[in-house]
């Protein structure tokens, strides 16, 4: 049987929770620091009212749309079946139409079309790739998709199976078993607790009422942030955004997520795993994206624990004492919380040394600061070496995504270094004072941890 051209289960490792919220911001302004890209970017008005961002870009006959649908993530999942919006970005390209899924997979793979979905924690979006030779079948295949989804029997099981195979294969990943128990710990009795591609059993319960429910009342227009990037024009643009996104409802439910604070609790959980090495993940309360010292707070992360190996928790725990391959450090700022998360891997009999200088770093930063030239190296790093990283049509696309989302503005591109260049010594000292709390952390050890004493209990439901 000919492969699925998307992945329906999408595990939430340490480093891909920043993808959501934290990883967008960083990298909507990382092609601002190539001098020799030069952006332009359109806003886009359909007759219908329906906005886009567009760059322009001729020299390759494709055309790349990104689009996010904000607060329609796993925060709607009904009561007891957590992982409905995960499951129902799997299937809406699986049929549609008058298109069962044999057909409609293989007409976009025939015509090398790019459609993919995926659920977030908080919102649920799209990818769109096609060379514009085939642009008005493709359009029409992303409209279908949106709003004429099948949810056929055959489907639904064969893809309950995949994702209910894949959850179980997290029950004995030590870094999928640190990553829930973590935010279960910190985030009990809030939505945030529950697993974004939910539990084998609720899988089970999720039913296709439940996902055509969620379709209707999230995949709205009123929560379109829509990123395109290609050879075509405004004029061209326009007709193209009202076809595919036209007939969605005007409006849908949207849910009534609290806001939670990051306030601990400190400590420990282990969860026993017979490895030989184990996992650990922790956090302590971050920074939204909205907060004056965020800038500020992106160059403290790289010299604590962003930065490879001259990141100060790098520097401590592997290169000068060799204990871990891997430790890190990332910024989360989600939309009802934030988190300063990080993590690391090491033999069990070096679980509680490593913990101990993870607590020591964060101690010396608080208490005495960074230098002037740490504070030079993680600009260079931040305006630099980022751009790299995003080069292609979609990724653009998705940045201008981002830039919508959380209100950046049309000229963030433009200004986002200079917000670099502008945090001072005096800003990342006062900053590291007063966020990093050592004995504010919660930890999560995964494994046969030595030395570690566990005072948390492990949450409830982990890797069910």
């Amino acid at each position: 049987m000919r492969a699925r051209q998307s992945t329906p289960f999408r595990p939430s490792g340490p480093r891909g929770a920043v993808a959501a919220f934290c990883l967008a911001l960083l990298a909507v302004g990382l092609m601002a620091a190539r001098p020799a890209f030069a952006v332009e970017v359109e806003r886009v008005v359909s007759d219908k009212g329906i906005t886009a961002w567009l760059v322009r870009d001729d020299t390759v006959p494709v055309t790349a749309i990104e689009f996010t649908f904000a607060e329609a993530g796993a925060v709607m999942d009904p009561d007891g079946m957590a992982g409905t919006a995960n499951m129902t970005s799997a299937l809406i390209d699986e049929g549609a139409g008058d298109m069962d899924s044999q057909a409609f997979q293989g007409k976009l793979n025939d015509l090398s079309i790019k459609l993919r979905y995926s659920a977030g924690r908080t919102d649920f979006s799209g990818s769109f790739y096609t060379l514009n030779r085939y642009r008005d079948e493709a359009v029409e295949m992303l409209r279908l998709s949106l709003t004429e989804p099948r949810f056929d029997e055959e489907p639904v099981a064969r893809i309950r199976r995949q994702i209910q195979a894949g959850l179980r294969q997290q029950r004995t990943d030590p870094g999928a078993l640190a990553a829930e128990a973590l935010m279960k710990t910190v985030f009990q009795g809030h939505p945030y607790a529950d697993p974004t591609e939910g539990t084998v059993d609720s899988v089970e319960r999720v039913t296709v009422e439940a996902m055509r429910t969620f379709q209707r009342e999230g995949l709205t227009r009123d929560r379109l942030n829509i990123g395109v990037v290609g050879d075509i024009t405004p004029e061209a643009l326009k007709p193209i955004l009202d076809k595919a996104f036209g007939g969605l409802p005007e409006s849908g439910r949207h849910p009534d997520v609290p806001q939670a604070a990051v306030d601990g609790p400190a400590g420990t959980v282990v969860i026993d795993q017979d490895v030989p090495q184990s996992t650990v993940q922790f956090a302590q309360k971050g920074l939204a994206l909205d907060d004056p010292d965020y800038y500020a707070g992106m160059v403290l992360n790289h010299i604590l624990g962003g930065g490879s190996f001259e990141s100060r928790l790098m520097q401590e725990i592997r290169v000068k004492r060799g204990l871990a391959y891997s430790v890190y450090s990332f910024l989360q700022p989600m939309e009802k919380a934030a988190m300063l998360r990080g993590g690391l891997a090491t033999r069990n009999d070096a679980v509680g040394q490593s913990i101990d200088l993870v607590r020591e770093v964060f101690a010396d930063i608080r208490d005495n600061g960074v230098s002037e030239a740490q504070l030079a190296d993680a600009k260079t790093y931040l305006t630099g070496s980022y751009p790299l990283r995003f080069t292609n049509s979609s990724s653009i696309a998705d940045q201008l995504v981002a830039m919508q989302r959380y209100d950046f503005g049309i000229d963030y591109i433009d200004r986002r270094n200079s917000l670099i260049e502008k945090v001072t010594l005096a800003d990342v000292n006062r900053l590291a004072g007063e966020l990093l709390d050592p004995e504010a952390l919660t930890i999560v050890a995964v494994g046969k941890p030595e030395g570690v004493e566990a005072n948390l209990p492990v949450p409830d439901g982990v890797g069910g």
